[in-house]
Parts: structure tokens; C-alpha cells; sequence
């Protein structure tokens, strides 16, 4: 059987430095992808020789929220792998003081939109060229062009819709997308003293289970789903709401095959 290839961006810490160590004790080779190079570098070292399997993952460096760093890297990728059978866009920042708050202040300031050029536009951008890529690919022996599985931190809905409603279409062609949902992990983005704090009251969500989640949908022909993972260790795969009536469900059904064609392939 072939050797199955990932790309993890954020894959210098974390979560998915995480990702990157189950894929590689299941045999995968790895490409880590970071803004943190040294980091990326040290935890592909560290991967490797942990499971005496040298070279298995490699780092690149990575602007998540920069479409020229996210292009330039996923094409080095490809050029190195020949194909990417996962893909898993981790890469994210905690929140920012986006609106300034000075009553003193005259004019009027542009906000600091970063948390969503990474969170939401840098997992868009990794999601389409992962999307691009696996539509070129064949078939695997389990039939599937690639799985990809994106990590969701923040408050940001724009993901939960984007998997919900595309990941629901992509399986016609055989392609799924998902998204593990943990509330608090350790991982850099926030402070030690932070994680300490909601640890020491049974709040941090340990990484076992958010791990459970993400073989879940690896090993699963599952799409357009979203997986919470809590303290508790519990897992609950969350259903959209509800539509309001009968009437609303059949709209929804009537835009869902008006954009279907939108997405279907490009006729010669």
C-alpha cells in the first residue's frame, strides 16, 4: 500500500503538532507547515526520532493569513509529496483588542482584523488549495481523493458554515471535510498561567479526546460534520439548528441544488 502524505499547518506546537504525531505513528509522512520555522523544524526532528523514523516529517514555513506564503508553500508541498492525502489547517492566534476603546481619541481607527486573516481566511485559503489539489488526484485503494480536517478554536462561525455546507457537497466528489471542535487546549496560544488556572479547575479539554475526534473522521467516510470536544473528555458530534418549519427546510433545499452546479467540474 502506498505511503499516505499529510500537510499540517500550525504544526509547531499544539494541536497540531499533535495531529502531526498520530499521523506519523500510523506511517503517514508528514509536511508541518508554521510562521514559527525553528519550531517547525525542532518538532519534525523531535517527531521523527521519537519514533525512529528519520525524515518522515518536514517543516516550511508559513504566513497563514498571507494567499502568496499559503500558495508558495502548498506548491512546495506538492512538488515534494506528489500527492497529499490529508490536510489539516490548524494554524490559529487567540483574540485581539480588534476596536480600539479611547473616548479621547479623534477619528476614527481601522480595526485589527489578524484573528480572522488567520482563523478564518488562512483555514479558507488551506481549504481551497487542499479542495484544488485532491479534484486533481486519484482515487486512493479506499476511494477517497484526500480528507481534509480542520481545527476550530475561536468564535468563528464562518468555518462551522463553510464544513457544514460545503463538506456536505464535497463527498460526491470523493473528498470530505470536517471540523474538530475543542474548547480550551494547551497549546500557544494564550498564557501558561491561563491554562494552569482552568487546568487547576477541571476545565482545560485534555488532547486525548480532541485526538479520538480527528481519527474519527480519518478513519470515517463522515462529511460536513462537526465534532466538541470538552473537559470532560466527552465528544459530541453538534447538529446544525434546526430550520424554523417545513417551508424554511425546502428552501434551503431549493439553494442547495440552485449552487450545486456552481461547484460541479468544468465540461470540456
Amino acid at each position: 500500500m502506498p505511503q499516505k502524505t499529510a500537510y499540517v499547518t500550525g504544526g509547531a506546537s499544539g494541536i497540531g503538532r499533535a495531529v502531526a504525531e498520530l499521523l506519523v505513528i500510523r506511517g503517514v509522512r508528514v509536511a508541518i507547515a508554521d510562521k514559527n520555522l525553528e519550531g517547525a523544524k525542532s518538532a519534525a526532528d523531535a517527531i521523527s526520532a521519537d519514533n525512529n523514523k528519520t525524515g518522515i516529517v518536514t517543516a516550511y514555513e508559513l504566513d497563514a493569513a498571507d494567499w502568496d506564503s499559503q500558495i508558495s508553500v502548498f506548491e512546495k508541498v506538492v512538488n515534494d509529496f506528489g500527492r497529499i492525502d490529508y490536510v489539516y489547517p490548524i494554524a490559529g492566534i487567540g483574540e485581539k483588542n480588534s476596536i480600539p476603546n479611547d473616548p479621547k481619541a479623534q477619528g476614527f481607527a481601522k480595526p485589527d482584523l489578524s484573528v480572522l486573516n488567520v482563523d478564518l481566511y488562512g483555514f479558507i485559503y488551506t481549504a481551497s488549495l487542499a479542495i484544488q489539489q485532491m479534484r486533481r488526484q486519484e482515487k486512493d485503494e479506499e476511494g477517497f481523493r484526500g480528507k481534509t480536517l480542520p481545527m476550530y478554536t475561536a468564535a468563528k462561525h464562518g468555518v462551522i458554515g463553510f464544513v457544514r455546507s460545503f463538506g456536505k457537497y464535497l463527498p460526491e466528489e470523493s473528498i470530505t471535510l470536517n471540523a474538530v471542535c475543542p474548547n480550551v487546549v494547551r497549546t500557544n496560544i494564550s498564557t501558561s498561567n491561563f491554562y494552569d488556572k482552568l487546568e487547576s479547575e477541571g476545565l482545560l479539554t485534555p488532547m486525548e479526546p480532541v485526538m479520538d475526534a480527528f481519527k474519527q473522521f480519518l478513519d470515517s467516510d463522515i462529511s460536513g460534520e462537526c465534532m466538541e470536544a470538552g473537559p470532560k473528555g466527552d465528544l459530541v458530534r453538534r447538529a446544525p439548528a434546526e430550520h424554523l418549519d417545513r417551508e424554511s427546510a425546502t428552501v434551503m433545499e431549493m439553494l442547495y441544488e440552485r449552487g450545486h452546479a456552481l461547484h460541479e467540474p468544468l465540461k470540456a
